[in-house]
């Protein structure tokens, strides 16, 4: 499987928060915002291998600050490690407040998604090449973080 590089399949999406995505007093649901977390990183893991694929797992999302009613919500996601069959893409969501321009991080998270195929079975993704010292440093991590998740489920299963 020929490898490929961490910018092939980068995705940034936007959306402009509007009311039905809030509640009523105008702050965007918690939901909402992980709908496109989970949206964009699938994105990701699917511009990557070029299958379907399935979410497996969310690794600490936590909402910084909130998101309101007119706010630019930007998902910027990238993929950071590649196992067998599974993918790690980085996710980091903002607010930006269209009047003032004001930028903020309203959380970030890791997607841990798996390639399957068109009977359901997780199938081989191709290898990620970290090409710049930070998609290295992102790809190492990610690495542990997949090495700490499997011992947590030696343990649990």
């Amino acid at each position: 499987m020929k490898p490929k590089t961490i910018r092939d399949s980068q995705v940034i999406m936007a959306h402009e928060a509007i009311p039905p995505d809030a509640n009523p007093s105008g702050n965007v649901h918690g939901g909402t915002i992980m709908k496109l977390i989970d949206a964009a990183a699938g994105v990701v893991a699917k511009r990557h291998c070029r299958h379907n694929v399935v979410t497996v797992r969310v690794d600490n999302l936590e909402f910084l600050s909130p998101v309101y009613i007119g706010n630019l919500i930007t998902v910027k996601t990238s993929l950071n490690y590649t196992g067998h069959t599974s993918m790690e893409v980085g996710v980091r969501v903002e607010a930006e407040d269209l009047m003032t321009g004001q930028v903020t991080l309203t959380s970030s998270s890791y997607v841990t998604m798996v390639s399957i195929d068109e009977k359901g079975r997780p199938m081989p993704v191709p290898p990620v090449i970290p090409e710049t010292e930070e998609e290295r440093r992102r790809y190492q991590e990610g690495k542990e973080r997949a090495l700490r998740r499997k011992e947590r489920k030696g343990k649990i299963g």
